[in-house]
């Protein structure tokens, strides 16, 4: 395991994100793998197969109009031509409002993320994305609590 390698997951992890952020679906497809890949983002079931996985991100990208992801706790796992990412993602977004060209309220989540790449001739790409919402107390249980 060398440094050049984690360093190269970590750039295209980053990149990932990137295309994300600018809404760059053709820089976003070429992350992936060619063949057998799958994406759970939070609250979907699994998507299986190029068609399927890119299919939710132009979806996704054609309804937000604004995305941000500020990364923590990345951690990078390197085994032979397999890399494990996982991180925080703290994530700023928001989507149309009734009002011309104005964004709607930015909102603010928080989600854990696992991402699975290949070694390549081409590079490091993207195998399976997974990402699960962190859930927190509930205003009703943090008054609960102060009783």
């Amino acid at each position: 395991m060398s440094r050049t390698d984690i360093e190269a997951v970590e750039e295209v992890n980053a990149a990932f994100y990137e295309a994300m952020e600018r809404g760059d679906f053709d820089a976003l497809s070429a992350l992936w793998l060619e063949d057998e890949i799958s994406c759970v983002h939070p609250g979907w079931p699994v998507l299986s197969g190029r068609g399927e996985v890119l299919r939710s991100y132009a979806l996704i990208m054609s309804h937000t109009e604004y995305i941000q992801f500020f990364l923590t706790d990345t951690k990078v796992a390197l085994i032979g031509d397999t890399a494990l990412v996982t991180c925080t993602e703290n994530i700023l977004s928001g989507g149309p409002s009734g009002e011309a060209g104005e964004l709607g309220p930015l909102v603010g989540q928080l989600v854990v993320a696992t991402n699975v790449f290949r070694r390549t001739p081409a590079g490091w790409r993207l195998w399976s994305h997974h990402g699960s919402p962190v859930l927190t107390d509930s205003d009703e249980e943090e008054e609960e609590g102060t009783d």
